[in-house]
């Protein structure tokens, strides 16, 4: 695909035409294309990255709450993490046909640039944050519920996941001994009983969540655990299921 010097092809792609189309070559050049072309006048998109990252947590937080008014504010943490995860964002920027559009200096274009998901993934923030800035909130909200509201859809929300084995290939990967859960409470009659479970990271409690099984409290915990591991943020006690 030829780069058009205006984006006509990629704007129509994207149902949005920029106002100020110096937004979107801004949000197309990656740090190797500017270091290339000292004094040109190309800015690189990493401070759009920034702002793209904080619009499609916002969006897809606000897409999940409405998909799914029953989870968890530790399940929508883990849920929206996986959305808007590295390739996550990558797979739509692909879909988009972002990478053929990129400014990359000669040795990141020869190395696979245009396909790599770090640089895809970023491309894609940065887009959404150039829309932002030219549009405004609606105009990004729109552009993000476009291409993710079909991906959210297709998720099984509830058990969007095995959040213990994801946990522990996390902390495994960074060379900690695997988590381990226990029961620390039992509630209610035995015909609607819940369980409290804790789980820990050698001797430190992660998270606490409760559920109708032993099974369920463990899972519930485990997305709360990953939320605090992934983020830094905890995710608070999760209920009953």
């Amino acid at each position: 695909m030829t780069r058009s010097s205006t984006y006509q092809e990629l704007e129509a792609t994207l149902e949005y035409d920029f106002t100020e189309p110096d937004r979107l070559r801004a949000a197309l050049t990656h740090r190797s294309f500017a270091n290339e072309r000292p004094g040109e006048g190309f800015v690189d998109n990493e401070r759009l990255e920034f702002l793209g990252d904080a619009v499609l947590d916002l969006v897809v937080g606000h897409l999940l709450m409405d998909l799914c008014p029953d989870l968890s504010e530790g399940e929508l943490s883990m849920t929206r993490s996986q959305v808007v995860s590295e390739a996550g964002l990558a797979a739509v920027a692909r879909d988009v046909g972002l990478g053929a559009w990129l400014y990359l200096g000669k040795g990141e274009s020869r190395s696979g640039g245009r396909d790599k998901p770090s640089i895809l993934a970023g491309a894609f923030e940065a887009v959404v944050a150039a829309v932002y800035l030219d549009g405004g909130f609606d105009a990004a909200r729109q552009l993000v519920s476009r291409f993710f509201a079909r991906r959210l859809e297709s998720i099984d929300l509830a058990t969007s996941g095995d959040f213990k084995t994801r946990l522990q290939e996390v902390v495994q990967s960074r060379g900690q001994a695997a988590p381990t859960y226990a029961v620390t409470g039992e509630y209610g009659p035995d015909h609607d009983k819940s369980f409290e479970v804790v789980v820990r990271l050698g001797d430190r409690d992660l998270a606490h969540a409760r559920g109708k099984s032993k099974k369920s409290a463990e899972q519930r915990a485990a997305a709360a655990a990953l939320a605090l591991v992934e983020t830094g943020t905890p995710a608070g006690p999760l209920g009953d299921a």
